[in-house]
């Protein structure tokens, strides 16, 4: 891969000479994660550089001829710790000699002991020996010296340090005021023996230069001559081996600094660059080979820390500029500059050259942020990264201390990156409109041409907002959506307003269809503003709705043609059959609902801020739908009649009655839901000012209401129509019930009638939706309690067709409510029907059954009667069980009537048990006659033999008759009172009450029967060959004849 547009090609090659050199004149053990072997080196470098065969020989031998650097071991003596205290006082003054051995000695042996008792002096020629500072009194002690020892060969030389106590000539008496303990004592004897002046070797540390890495830092321990203390502290030491007077030309003639910066360019160059081959975003980090030079040539340079860091800085921020990689590189770099920063150590040259580095990454920066859109679409992983990674960037490098120091004109970020947003939406803007500008210059492309700038507008504001603004905000405080939207929203409208100037209201339909999307285009774009910050004065698209007012009577017309094809096509199409397995309606009203559901987008859609205008709107869409409505009714009853003619099938026929009911209250239900889906309640909040609400009750409401009815009306005739197809049935049905033979059971009558119901109303209830449903039902039996009434009209001695009649009633009654899931109780029980079931249960019942149900209606009146009209007896009634013996007590009369001449009356009491066939032998009884008295006195008992059961019988009672006795003709009747044996005290009593005492007095009024007959009374007078019912009704007769009620 060629590079040399890097670098001219002489200084490529002075470059490569400086890499070969240093792989050359490496020294040191390898890092763990470098490359060892040399030749691996030579091969990566050959690619970096591009450097064919012949020109990595020729460089190689040249790097060959060269002398070799002077070889050097930077050695820091940091500090020692827990060493040996030699003096009286415990402490020491401790002091270091180090040197280099040129040739290691070896021991012979590994038990020898010379090797261990050399020290620096004995081994090391004077000259070549440093020495550090004495600390003194301290076993801890600090020294940070560094000195550069040189050596010719890192395989045989070795690094020796010892370390000593300075011993200076002291007093006894001196010795003796630092005595402190009895060890003390010890030392002053054995310093005693020691020649004047002699320092106390405390340890020493001996590495050969071949185990030591390029750079080391750690503590090495302190090791004895002898094997007494053994344990003698350690001493921290750093170590760095570097070279003197390199021979490259590079080095002699341009910084190692300059050089280093150069190599790393070049390097870091080919590794973003095979990255990007591998099409992998290059985040930083070096090759093993590429860390190994770049180490090797920085630590044999002797580079501080921060000149490397500096070096990289001004390479990668180069780099990026015409190298795709991920600027998070660079955080690195800021970081460490802002940390190490002290600006005397930078040359003149060097400020200039960071100061120009901070500038030119800066304009490259703010340029590339101009062009956003452009460098990074959200179409290219990881984009939104790469440039929330250089906003980082260029807010932490701003903010540097040495971009403050040396850019005497800090600029304002955030100014510079909102002037050059406004600018690249501005750009962008028109290259979008200049993209998309029609070949065609009409109306109607301008049209689309703009909705599509328009589309292209909205896409990136969205994007404005939802991805990209969270990073300008989090890293600058600035608000990329509102300066994109203020710039595009002015741009848009001047655009769309300089194109809109030819519009009127003869523009075509086809201009008129692109002008509608274009005004949704607006609509979208215009919302947008609710995502804004606060905002002085209007937008310029704050009236846009205006430039359209010409254009929306074409599209209401389009709306409602549209729609009125659809259903016309629907109901051509419809064979009006269910649409699917769970829907009572056809095809045609899934068409009509998304016909409608279009007007209310188009409605939704239009949106229109003018209150008036949009009033007028909503009258002219409902007006619409309403015609729709009432055309779809027409045309779905002339489909059916069509279909009906072409089969002549009445079956089918009245399936497609059906269907049309349920599609037609289908569009009721469409029509009632228009309110709510047109928000009529918005309308009139938003047109209070300005129009009366009953304007819109009386325009919109009743509108709607009209149409409403109509449908009601429609589908009534259609319901009315199907009834009148099963009135038919059911009348006939119910005739043949009514004469059919007396000998069948009723149940078995009112099969057929039963099963012709079961068949139609299961067949209508599966094809009409419920509500029609129950509409036809409540028709049908309306229609059918009149045949049945009309059936039981004519009185007649036969009881079994009465039966017929009422099962047919209970089983139509269960039939029409079908537990609950058809007509309601309540619908059922009319006024009609209770009648018709009364009348059919009294003319049903046996002449036994009805005697007993005329006794029971008397004595209901008997308990009903408050008016004392004629009278009242007053009685006592008690049942003894055991005896089966009924005892009454007949006390009194009150309040007769005078009946003779004389102005009073001769009354008596006849007693009978009621009805007669329940108690055939037992005999009346009567009182004394209580001569002119119209408050007799009677006092008399009287008891009748009846059994328990008996008195338990319906209508089960005992008649008091009171009579005016007449010696020539017929008593006459004074008044008749019915007493129910039914609840007679002691009859439900477990045991006989000892006596009459405890039991109340019973005052009954008296009555006169009414002489207009009664009706149970006629029904036993119609059963001619009933004797037991003609001589009751004579006897009742009788006594009506008697009566003094009128009629």
């Amino acid at each position: 891969m060629d590079l040399s547009h890097r670098f001219s090609k002489q200084e490529l090659a002075l470059l490569y000479e400086e890499v070969l050199y240093t792989i050359r004149h490496r020294m040191g053990k390898p890092e763990p994660h470098h490359v060892a072997d040399a030749q691996e080196l030579y091969a990566y470098v050959q690619k970096a550089f591009g450097m064919d065969a012949e020109e990595h020989r020729v460089s190689m031998q040249r790097v060959k001829e060269l002398e070799s650097p002077i070889f050097c071991l930077k050695a820091t003596v940091k500090e020692a710790k827990g060493i040996l205290g030699k003096d009286v006082s415990g402490f020491s003054d401790p002091y270091c000699l180090l040197g280099i051995e040129a040739k290691s000695q070896e021991p012979a042996h590994p038990d020898s002991k010379k090797r261990l008792k050399a020290v620096v002096k004995d081994l090391i020629p004077e000259d070549q020996i440093h020495r550090t500072q004495v600390i003194s009194q301290t076993l801890n002690p600090v020294w940070d010296e560094t000195f550069i020892l040189e050596f010719e060969d890192t395989e045989t030389a070795s690094f020796h340090l010892d370390m000593w106590d300075s011993d200076m000539v002291e007093s006894v008496r001196h010795k003796l005021g630092e005595l402190t303990d009895l060890h003390g004592l010890k030392r002053i004897f054995k310093d005693a023996r020691k020649d004047k002046g002699q320092d106390d070797f405390l340890g020493n540390v001996v590495l050969r230069l071949k185990d030591l890495h390029c750079w080391d830092d750690q503590w090495y321990q302190l090791e004895p001559r002898t094997e007494t203390y053994p344990n003698r502290g350690q001493c921290h030491l750093q170590f760095l081996l570097t070279h003197k007077r390199r021979a490259t030309t590079s080095s002699r003639t341009q910084p190692s600094y300059t050089v280093h910066r150069h190599l790393l360019q070049q390097l870091v160059s080919y590794e973003i660059l095979q990255h990007q081959a591998g099409s992998i975003a290059w985040d930083g980090e070096l090759s093993r080979h590429a860390s190994t030079v770049l180490y090797l040539h920085a630590t044999q340079k002797d580079l501080s820390d921060f000149h490397q860091v500096m070096a990289q800085w001004l390479a990668y921020s180069k780099l990026y500029q015409s190298l795709e990689f991920n600027s998070n590189c660079l955080l690195h770099q800021i970081t460490s500059i802002e940390y190490q920063w002290v600006q005397e150590r930078l040359r003149p040259e060097q400020k200039a050259e960071l100061a120009e580095s901070f500038q030119s990454l800066l304009t490259y920066g703010v340029s590339l942020i101009r062009r956003y859109r452009i460098i990074f679409p959200l179409s290219v992983a990881r984009s939104t990264e790469r440039l929330q990674s250089l906003l980082r960037v260029l807010v932490q490098m701003c903010k540097m201390k040495a971009f403050r120091e040396l850019c005497t004109l800090s600029p304002d970020l955030p100014k510079m990156v909102s002037e050059a947003l406004k600018s690249g939406t501005t750009e962008w803007f028109h290259m979008k409109k200049q993209h998309l500008k029609p070949m065609v210059k009409s109306m109607e492309e301008n049209g689309k041409a703009l909705a599509k700038l328009l589309l292209e507008v909205i896409a990136d504001l969205q994007q404005c907002q939802k991805t990209w603004n969270k990073f300008f905000i989090s890293t600058l405080k600035l608000n990329l959506f509102s300066i994109a939207y203020v710039e595009l929203e002015s741009l848009v409208a001047e655009h769309v307003q300089e194109q809109l100037h030819e519009v009127d209201s003869s523009m075509s339909k086809p201009t008129a269809e692109s002008l509608f999307q274009l005004y949704l285009n607006l609509q979208e774009l215009y919302r947008m503003k609710d995502f804004l910050p606060e905002r002085d004065g209007p937008l310029a698209l704050s009236d846009f709705h205006q430039w359209f007012k010409e254009a929306v009577p074409q599209w209401l017309q389009k709306a409602y043609t549209i729609a009125l094809e659809r259903a016309q096509r629907a109901v051509q199409m419809d064979q009006l059959t269910p649409f699917g397995e769970h829907n009572k309606h056809s095809t045609s009203t899934v068409d009509l609902s998304t016909c409608y559901a279009q007007i209310v987008k188009t409605w939704q859609q239009l949106n229109w801020p003018d209150p008036e205008e949009a009033f007028m709107i909503m009258v002219k869409l409902v007006e619409d739908m309403c015609k729709i409505a009432l055309m779809y009714c027409r045309l779905i009853k002339t489909r059916a009649e069509a279909l009906s003619l072409s089969e002549q099938n009445e079956g089918e026929a009245a399936n497609r009655l059906c269907i049309v009911v349920n599609n037609i209250k289908q569009l009721r239900l469409l029509i009632l839901k228009l309110p709510s889906q047109l928000d009529w309640a918005q309308l009139e909040r938003r047109t209070g000012a300005v129009i009366d609400p009953q304007q819109i009750q009386h325009t919109l409401h009743h509108q709607l209401d009209s149409t409403v009815s109509c449908l009601d009306r429609e589908v009534q005739d259609v319901v009315q129509a199907l009834a009148t197809k099963l009135e038919a049935g059911i009348a006939r049905h119910i005739q043949e019930l009514s004469a059919s033979n007396d000998t069948r059971e009723p149940e078995d009558s009112i099969i057929p009638l039963m099963k012709f119901l079961e068949s139609e109303l299961q067949y209508l209830n599966e094809h009409l939706v419920q509500e029609n449903f129950k509409s036809l039902l409540a028709l049908l039996w309306h229609h059918t309690l009149a045949v049945l009434t009309a059936a039981a009209g004519p009185q007649t001695s036969s009881t079994q067709r009465y039966k017929k009649l009422q099962c047919a009633l209970k089983s139509l009654e269960l039939c029409f409510h079908a537990e609950g899931c058809g007509l309601p109780l309540e619908t059922l029980h009319s006024a009609a029907f209770v009648s018709l079931e009364s009348h059919l249960a009294l003319c049903s019942s046996t002449s036994r059954k009805l005697i007993q149900k005329y006794f029971s209606n008397r004595i209901q009146e008997q308990l009903d009667a408050s008016s004392e009209k004629y009278g009242a007896v007053t009685i006592k009634a008690l049942y003894r069980p055991s005896e089966q013996k009924l005892r009454v007590e007949v006390l009194n009369a009150v309040n007769l009537i005078p009946l003779d001449s004389n102005g009073s009356s001769d009354p008596f009491v006849q007693l009978t048990l009621e009805p007669r066939h329940e108690f055939p032998e037992v005999v009346a009884r009567t009182t004394q006659c209580k001569r002119n008295e119209l408050h007799p006195l009677f006092d008399e008992a009287f008891d009748f033999l009846i059994p328990p059961e008996k008195c338990r019988q319906e209508g089960a009672c005992l008649l008091l008759t009171v009579f005016d006795y007449d010696t020539l003709g017929a008593n006459d009747l004074e008044g008749e009172a019915f007493f129910s044996l039914r609840h007679v005290p002691g009859l439900d009593a477990d045991e006989d009450q000892a006596d009459m005492g405890w039991v109340p007095q019973t005052r009954l009024s008296l009555t006169h029967p009414k002489p207009s007959g009664d009706e149970i009374l006629r029904l036993l007078e119609s059963r001619k060959g009933d004797k037991e019912a003609q001589a009751f009704v004579k006897l009742r007769k009788q006594r009506a004849k008697q009566s003094k009620e009128t009629a």
